[in-house]
């Protein structure tokens, strides 16, 4: 008599990261207690352990089992760029697209839970968790490294304080974009589905983005450049 195939059920450490990251989204990391995890991952506090060792280990594994991956294909997405245009600076526009595409796609993973992430990522942002805000910022710094040296040679021209700042203001969009996609439902005539359409809003995002990298420096600015 055959066996019968058995579905094996999901492995106990995926188990762990998908409770502590939808618990974390919904009360906070100060407010998600380890008891709250086991519970609702169906393990015990030994298996928690086992895998991650602390909780502090177990909230720096949710965020990278997202953001590595996240950040690896904002650099494939560099390499290639780079390696057509064979030496010459890119187009702001490329660059930002290849940035927020990664991330944007999370915002579809409805049941991989990517949508979740995202809100987590940007709870993670509002909390007072330094920690958790100095790991985050550890985990983008190579991405974050590469794409400033590209935007350096794409705008050439513009002092390197500028832009830092031009930056800051672009993720800081792409951050709020993705953490609060309900407020468009108080604008009116904006169609609450689109929120979550990645490509719909690269194109939005990318041509929005790329007038403010682009836009004439401020006069304080322009004097000293011409200074």
């Amino acid at each position: 008599m055959p066996l019968r195939a058995v579905k094996p059920p999901a492995d106990t450490r995926s188990r762990i990261l998908d409770a502590a990251e939808a618990l974390f989204m919904q009360h906070g990391f100060e407010g998600t207690s380890m008891r709250m995890i086991t519970a609702r991952a169906n393990v015990n506090l030994a298996a928690v352990n086992y895998h991650f060792g602390s909780k502090h280990a177990l909230v720096e594994a949710v965020f990278r089992r997202r953001l590595d991956p996240m950040n690896a294909a904002r650099i494939a997405a560099l390499d290639r760029l780079e390696n057509e245009a064979r030496g010459a600076a890119l187009a702001p526009e490329a660059i930002i697209r290849a940035f927020v595409a990664p991330s944007l796609r999370l915002l579809e993973d409805a049941q991989g839970g990517g949508r979740n992430f995202v809100r987590l990522l940007g709870r993670a942002y509002t909390e007072p968790a330094r920690e958790i805000r100095h790991l985050i910022g550890a985990l983008y710094a190579p991405a974050m490294a590469r794409y400033k040296a590209a935007f350096e040679r794409a705008l050439a021209h513009m002092p390197r304080e500028e832009l830092v700042w031009r930056m800051h203001f672009m993720f800081g969009t792409l951050a709020y974009t993705l953490a609060a996609t309900d407020t468009v439902r108080l604008i009116a005539g904006c169609k609450p589905e689109d929120r979550y359409n990645a490509q719909l809003l690269e194109e939005r995002l990318a041509a929005f983005l790329a007038a403010g990298l682009l836009a004439p420096l401020p006069r304080s600015c322009a004097i000293e450049e011409a200074a």
